[in-house]
């Protein structure tokens, strides 16, 4: 009468985790070696084995007094073994055992008569197969080596465990390094895409200025001026980001002192203002050091949030800023929506929206405050947020002083 072998409640999901490790038909690691010799010495046995079992087979990572690198599942004791619920099978003497007295492997080479195994188990706690110890005399191990090996069975699975994370982590680093040479791919397209049109509103401007100038027109001159010089910062601006693009490390070796509030009216003249919006700036003649394009990044997200979340007739901006030896404290407060105390810790993680429509009933992508604080988190800084429902938000971040 054929034996059939015994399989798991949960077959699928066991082999579907054993799959997630790819550990079947690996090379010998020098880890696993020292754990199975462990095993062998600890016990008193000829042989000692780290087993994972699929569906047809059972292979083996790691061996010690044995040949063969696998043997067919029907024929596995450890297949028996992973179907225990307490997670340990010993058997004394299989010559004697009906499961297994007429195993090839009881009556043939090797010539099992002791086994006792440990089962693997993964962390959703699925069994993959087990550590066990063979011998050709009648044994039981006694409960120091019982504890041992399970000790030892816990170390092969965090070994395991150490090998999948790291294959993680070697496949997500291949996505972001496919992910960065894609953005960058995309970030040259696009900054000569806008650059195009940008020089040719910059050619419009300078030889319509020219043509308003031989007319006398003040007011006319006035426009175009202003047209051109936003042409002009915004075609910096895209090479800017193209470069940080391009090479990301010189957001924090390109650092220069400029005036604050000099700098803050040009972001405020690159960002669209509705008429009802009022801001009130630092006191003048502070300066900074510190990287021009992140800064601007950064005032360019908090004051469009600021406007882009107001419900107010006007809407009110107050920019503060506070300087000492160790470092620059800016403060973006407003008089908008607010966010909700249970909201705040949150706001800044990526790909967090409160669920909120602005005031051009447009949703966030959640994106903006995540790379705040990234931007801020490279140059040395932090930022923090305190808010009030209906009252409004203040944003507080510092940049360090350089050395």
């Amino acid at each position: 009468m054929q034996k059939i072998t015994p399989q798991t409640q949960f077959e699928s999901q066991r082999l579907a985790s054993l799959e997630s490790y790819k550990m079947m038909d690996t090379a010998p690691e020098a880890d696993f070696e020292k754990l199975v010799q462990l095993a062998s010495e600890i016990c008193g046995t000829p042989i000692a084995l780290i087993t994972l079992v699929d569906d047809t087979r059972q292979w083996f990572k790691s061996k010690v007094g044995l040949e063969v690198n696998q043997t067919p599942k029907e024929q596995a004791f450890c297949a028996h073994t992973i179907v225990d619920s307490s997670g340990f099978m010993q058997i004394r003497d299989a010559r004697t055992d009906l499961r297994f007295s007429n195993n090839p492997l009881v009556t043939s080479a090797p010539n099992i008569v002791f086994y006792a195994g440990i089962s693997l188990l993964a962390q959703d706690g699925m069994p993959l197969g087990t550590l066990c110890v063979i011998d050709r005399v009648p044994k039981e191990l006694t409960d120091r080596q019982l504890n041992a090996m399970k000790i030892l069975a816990k170390q092969v699975m965090a070994q395991m465990e150490l090998r999948k994370q790291l294959a993680g982590l070697k496949e997500l680093n291949k996505q972001l390094s496919e992910t960065n040479e894609f953005m960058q791919r995309f970030a040259t397209t696009a900054a000569h895409d806008i650059k195009n049109p940008l020089s040719n509103i910059s050619l419009s401007a300078e030889l319509l200025i020219r043509h308003l100038k031989k007319n006398n027109d003040d007011k006319g001159l006035k426009f175009a001026n202003t047209n051109l010089n936003a042409a002009k910062h915004l075609a910096k601006l895209v090479s800017d980001m193209l470069a940080y693009s391009l090479r990301p490390e010189i957001l924090t070796q390109n650092h220069h002192s400029f005036p604050i509030i000099n700098f803050l009216q040009k972001v405020v003249s690159m960002i669209t203002m509705p008429k009802n919006v009022e801001i009130s700036y630092p006191e003048n003649g502070l300066h900074i050091t510190t990287s021009e394009i992140a800064l601007q990044q950064l005032f360019i997200n908090l004051l469009t949030n600021a406007i882009r979340y107001n419900d107010k007739q006007t809407c009110c901006i107050k920019i503060s800023c506070a300087q000492n030896e160790m470092h620059t404290q800016f403060i973006v407060e407003d008089n908008g929506i607010g966010i909700a105390n249970n909201e705040l810790e949150r706001i800044f993680d990526r790909n967090v929206t409160l669920n909120q429509s602005d005031r051009f009933k447009q949703s966030s992508t959640g994106i903006g405050l995540h790379t705040v604080r990234v931007l801020l988190e490279k140059l040395g800084g932090k930022i923090s947020v305190e808010s009030e429902l209906t009252k409004g938000s203040r944003f507080i971040f510092t940049i360090p002083s350089p050395n």
